[in-house]
């Protein structure tokens, strides 16, 4: 199992915690629904002072103050045209624990 007190594994679905605004209750998604994840670097211009929210309307952050001393982001795929972007504190930990359960993980090109 893997928790960082914002993005935790269970042994059904992945749980991203302070993701709603103004409130930051969790967003929980069921492993078939995850179509992906993709690994990009962190940038500032791929989102690393982006505490919350979206810029670009696409992908949405949940809140997480220490972003910007990460310097690896998650894109999860729904399927929809809004995706939820996480940074967890240990990446290659998190990617380990979500192929165990079956979701596909890319890195960028």
């Amino acid at each position: 199992m893997y928790d960082d007190g914002l993005v935790a594994c269970t042994d059904e679905e992945l749980i991203i915690r302070r993701y709603y605004f103004p409130w930051g209750s969790a967003k929980r998604i069921p492993y078939e629904q995850i179509r992906g994840l993709r690994r990009m670097p962190l940038s500032l211009r791929t989102g690393s002072w982006r505490i919350w929210g979206s810029g670009d309307l696409v992908h949405y952050f949940n809140l997480d103050p220490g972003r910007p001393q990460k310097r690896v982001a998650f894109i999860v795929d729904l399927g929809r045209r809004v995706k939820p972007v996480i940074t967890p504190n240990e990446p290659e930990r998190l990617a380990a624990e979500l192929t165990a359960h079956g979701v596909a993980v890319s890195n960028p090109l």
